[in-house]
């Protein structure tokens, strides 16, 4: 089987591009522990990916493949104190204890970042329906590309401990570890 033309997401792909998000990160620690209900999780868990995606589509660094089946939605390098904190528009998004929560988890995880300049993935997914085909690492690989050309190593979290291994086998190595507010693991991928 061909693997599918790797893109760069266009805001056109919004929607798919949401709809793979919330489908692969149902079970996922980060995602429960944020919108722990199984009622108000689709809809709290589509704003927080439309807003990661508005935030990035038009800096060209989410790539997709398959339609938007598999996304790697990474964060160019910046200030690192500055570049993921809650928007105001973000903060509307969910009632007080849900804000708390994605504020307390976004300030844990940024007071762990280095302080040089890096490429962060911040999400990486697959539709449940496509998963087994390599396109996750396809398009984790596309940022990677991207990273190495700057010369810049790649970070990214994860709090599912299945996918610590998987990052292993691509490169990536455990630089910290976070206990609260849901264990996590920092990993860094060098500069190639």
């Amino acid at each position: 089987m061909t693997m599918p033309e790797i893109t760069i997401a266009a805001p056109a792909h919004r929607d798919a591009v949401v709809g793979t998000l919330v489908a692969a990160f149902v079970q996922d620690p980060v995602l429960r522990y944020l919108f722990p209900d199984d009622d108000t999780y689709p809809r709290y868990a589509a704003a927080f990916f439309g807003h990661l995606f508005d935030k990035r589509v038009h800096r060209s660094s989410i790539w997709t493949i398959g339609g938007g089946a598999s996304v790697a939605v990474w964060e160019p390098p910046a200030d690192p104190s500055t570049a993921a904190h809650q928007s105001p528009e973000e903060a509307s998004l969910y009632p007080v204890d849900v804000r708390a929560r994605v504020e307390g988890y976004d300030h844990v995880v940024y007071a762990a970042l280095p302080t040089y300049p890096f490429w962060y993935l911040g999400v990486l997914g697959t539709h449940p329906d496509s998963a087994g085909r390599g396109w996750g690492r396809a398009v984790m690989r596309a940022g990677l590309e991207r990273a190495a050309a700057d010369g810049l190593p790649a970070i990214l979290e994860t709090s599912n401990p299945g996918n610590v291994e998987l990052y292993r086998r691509a490169g990536w190595e455990v630089v910290a570890t976070l206990a609260e507010p849901v264990p996590t693991w920092m990993m860094q991928q060098p500069p190639r």
